[in-house]
């Protein structure tokens, strides 16, 4: 039996207690969830009573009792969080999914100072998945947060800085450098950057929304929660991710369906998910279904659902659906600044560029930004992040090392400033 490197306790349903669950499962971190239900049980580890405000609690393996932690104090105490070392890089990179670690362990590893910053947890969306089976070098699988943890170990033995749970909320230029500044006032000075920022899931935009949100309602895979699951579970969407979802669910729950807005699974959906789907008897496939309400008091106890082709609705009950549906692009941390996206908000590079009027002051060189290079000198993209990318793990992995030959090339540029008109 693993050990765990964390131990959580709170009340049932606890907001707070999933998202510490969800962020330490997706960072790796051998977790254990137990149920408080009782005041004296609750006084043992210190709190007055269920009803008191600094639960849930997390203890670490290393002894650090924290009461009501927020992300960011966890991130502290496990040493995750901290101040930049140095006062300038050769490349920062925001992003600590599959993209920006890649990017990380060919930066680091060439010599290039290096920092990444991560305002979640390493892994991005990917670090939810509980089985990549798709991916070379594995032939029996990986689980996302397993892959990013072995990531994020090789990066940092090549010497790369990654800060998690700071957050870029702005990006220019200070005599010519990229400038990016945090939230709660700091600052990363770099020659180049690569946006590696990935996707967010797009909202369902129903009533209730907000108010069940982690009560029963999830983004995302929900690593953490498949263990704790009964009944009757729900996932939303017909991507590989849900997939994977109702698969790892289907271990625990005792039923599963799969609400998926389009025709055909197929295609959307992986042939290998898709056979092991169509063989599990704890799977329901639901196509051109939408979820159209969400019902409950304090948590989400049932739904319902529309078909499209007949306009019939469906009630049921559960306690967990997760969603896992096309995301927007996390750009608004550039903002304000001459960033040029597609009209979904996914970054624009290289060729994509062609015909456009040039932020004025930006390219006075006159060369043509290069493959993986943005309307802003020096700022590459690449991942889920970039406009007409394939969202596929292994694709994120191979732009963030074409990123950094990017990186490379106009690091030189600027020691060599010759001929740029035929890059």
């Amino acid at each position: 039996m693993v050990t765990p490197n964390a131990k959580i306790y709170g009340k049932y349903n606890s907001a707070e207690a999933y998202q510490l669950r969800d962020f330490l499962t997706r960072s790796g971190v051998v977790v254990e969830w137990s149920e408080l239900n009782s005041d004296e049980e609750a006084k043992r580890l210190g709190a007055s009573g269920l009803s008191d405000a600094r639960l849930p609690i997390c203890v670490l393996s290393q002894g650090s009792v924290l009461f009501r932690p927020t992300i960011r104090d966890l991130a502290a105490a496990l040493d995750w969080f901290r101040e930049p070392k140095h006062q300038d890089y050769d490349v920062a990179i925001c992003g600590a999914g599959p993209a920006g670690l890649s990017a990380a362990v060919y930066a680091a590893s060439e010599g290039l100072r290096t920092i990444v910053v991560e305002r979640s947890a390493v892994g991005g969306q990917a670090a939810s998945t509980s089985r990549i089976e798709n991916y070379l070098g594995f032939p029996d699988g990986i689980s996302g947060w397993e892959l990013s943890t072995k990531a994020r170990q090789q990066a940092q033995r090549f010497g790369a800085e990654i800060i998690v749970t700071a957050e870029g909320i702005g990006l220019g230029f200070d005599n010519g450098s990229l400038v990016g500044h945090l939230a709660g006032g700091g600052k990363i000075v770099t020659r180049a950057a690569i946006c590696a920022t990935g996707v967010e899931y797009a909202k369902l935009g129903l009533p209730n929304e907000e108010r069940f949100l982690n009560h029963g309602l999830f983004y995302g895979a929900g690593p953490s929660e498949a263990v704790l699951s009964e009944g009757h579970v729900f996932i939303v969407g017909g991507g590989n991710s849900a997939g994977q979802a109702a698969l790892h669910f289907a271990a625990y729950a005792e039923r599963v369906t799969l609400l998926v807005r389009g025709q055909h699974l197929e295609d959307t959906l992986s042939t290998y998910l898709l056979e092991r789907i169509e063989h599990s008897e704890r799977i329901e496939v639901r196509t051109q279904s939408v979820l159209t309400s969400l019902e409950g008091g304090d948590s989400l106890t049932g739904i319902t659902y529309k078909s499209c082709l007949t306009g019939e609705e469906t009630c049921a009950k559960t306690q967990g659906v997760f969603v896992c549906i096309g995301g927007r692009p996390r750009t608004d941390w550039i903002t304000p600044g001459p960033l040029y996206t597609d009209s979904a908000g996914y970054i624009l590079t290289g060729d994509d560029l062609e015909g456009m009027e040039p932020p004025i002051g930006f390219w006075l060189d006159g060369r043509r930004p290069m493959l993986r290079e943005s309307s802003m000198p020096g700022l590459f993209a690449a991942g889920d992040v970039r406009h007409n990318s394939i969202k596929r793990v292994a694709t994120a992995v191979g732009e963030g090392a074409t990123a950094v030959s990017m990186v490379h090339q106009y690091l030189s540029l600027k020691r060599r400033p010759l001929d740029y008109q035929n890059l």
